[in-house]
């Protein structure tokens, strides 16, 4: 194999695990953002929402954002939905079903936002060493060429191929790293945030069993939360 070629496929798998570092940590970045985020959106309009004094009154939360507001926006929209079709307790389990597989379809499309870019930082985390690895064996290959051309295996000859062998691995290794603990760091958030959902959930439906799973529009359609607005209340 041609020294130039050799020399091409290190200084690749270099670029390579350089572009992977890169996304890294801009997924590093916009993770822990989105998840910061989230949960602040989320604690603003559990205080809201529990502070109501009514289903029928934290339904008129409109000005609320976040995963556990959209939420709530999909139970209110399933319970609303299902008032022109049932009159009368015999059904309401119907409903109590249908409430609950709409907030469950809701809850996996939260989840789906909130792990998008893992599989991202998974595959660099499992791949970039076995990257910095091809590298490496190139360069050996390269150091083992140049000394087959001079004949010699002076530490002059072999010191750059080998050098950018181990280059190559160690690089490597440092883009393993950071991908594989933010990988379980936003795994675990991810569980966590799940598990708030799936309780929100419960909530939710306990209290739409108390309303017989039906929302009556508000008396004030405004978000106000005992005379408060929901944006000071979030504040």
């Amino acid at each position: 194999m041609s020294e130039f070629l050799t020399t091409l496929i290190v200084d690749g798998t270099l670029w390579a695990l350089g572009v992977f570092s890169v996304l890294t940590w801009s997924l590093i970045l916009l993770k822990g953002w989105q998840h910061w985020r989230v949960a602040r959106q989320d604690r603003a309009y559990a205080k809201a929402f529990w502070s109501a004094a009514s289903l029928e009154q934290a339904a008129a939360l409109t000005d609320a954002a976040g995963p556990q507001s959209r939420l709530a926006a999909t139970g209110f929209a399933a319970l609303r939905g299902s008032d022109g079709s049932v009159h009368d307790l015999e059904h309401s389990w119907d409903r109590q079903e249908l409430l609950e597989r709409h907030l469950r379809q809701q809850i996996h499309k939260e989840r789906r936002t909130l792990e998008s870019g893992l599989a991202v930082l998974a595959s660099i985390g499992s791949t970039a060493p076995f990257v910095g690895l091809f590298g490496t064996v190139f360069g050996i290959i390269h150091a083992l060429g140049a000394i087959s051309h001079a004949a010699s295996a002076s530490i002059d000859i072999v010191a750059g191929p080998i050098g950018e062998a181990l280059i190559a691995t160690g690089v490597g290794i440092a883009v393993a790293v950071p991908a594989v603990l933010a990988y379980n760091f936003f795994l675990r958030r991810l569980k966590l945030a799940g598990a708030d959902f799936d309780d929100f959930a419960t909530d939710f439906v306990n209290l739409a069993q108390q309303n017989g799973f039906r929302i009556r529009p508000a008396a004030n359609p405004s978000a106000v939360i005992r005379g408060v607005p929901f944006k000071e209340v979030a504040a």
